[in-house]
């Protein structure tokens, strides 16, 4: 995965690097739709593979994120960014994995993700020894005991422990559109 992250790396700084040569010349809303396009969509594709993964893997495509906003917003270099995403409504890299995770499961959850996504995930609900946890009627997930790191990062463990964490009430909504804008308020 740190092969996979230097890629992505890689290939988001070079369109970066392009698109400062026109960055006086396009206004904010411009630079926005243009990093979106091109930088953030690659940070999240295939983003919920990286759950798990230490800080220091994950580092690179924050840095990414960082010097995105600062083009964005013409920001200098020693600028601080925690500000700058906030207002740009962009999550941090981490919790951008935590989300695309919890889209997922919310798809397993009311059923329009393929069949190898929800046989991959067991409901507390349909187990017989967890039947009597008040858990069972909130709609979470059975997160399996894992002995390795690399095996905690499998989607069968990673998204019940992301599905499992915001509230009943939010993992209770049926439209994915409003689920998504209350999970972005919530991880935000």
């Amino acid at each position: 995965m740190c092969q996979h992250a230097a890629k992505v790396t890689s290939t988001c700084l070079f369109h970066l690097r392009r698109l400062r040569r026109l960055g006086r010349t396009l206004d904010i809303d411009a630079r926005k739709r243009l990093v979106c396009a091109l930088i953030l969509t690659r940070i999240d594709y295939r983003n919920s593979a990286l759950a798990g993964l230490p800080d220091s893997t994950l580092a690179p495509l924050e840095r990414v994120l960082h010097a995105a906003a600062r083009f964005v917003l013409d920001l200098r270099p020693r600028d601080r960014v925690t500000a700058a995403l906030q207002m740009l409504h962009w999550l941090p890299v981490r919790q951008r994995i935590t989300y695309k995770l919890c889209v997922l499961m919310h798809g397993v959850a009311f059923g329009y993700t393929p069949t190898f996504l929800q046989h991959a995930v067991v409901p507390l609900s349909t187990l017989p020894a967890k039947a009597h946890l008040r858990s069972v009627d909130t709609g979470q997930y059975h997160i399996p005991h894992v002995s390795s790191s690399a095996s905690s990062r499998a989607f069968s463990v990673a998204g019940p422990q992301a599905w499992n964490r915001p509230p009943t009430s939010l993992r209770n909504t049926a439209c994915s559109a409003t689920f998504k804008q209350h999970l972005k308020v919530i991880t935000f």
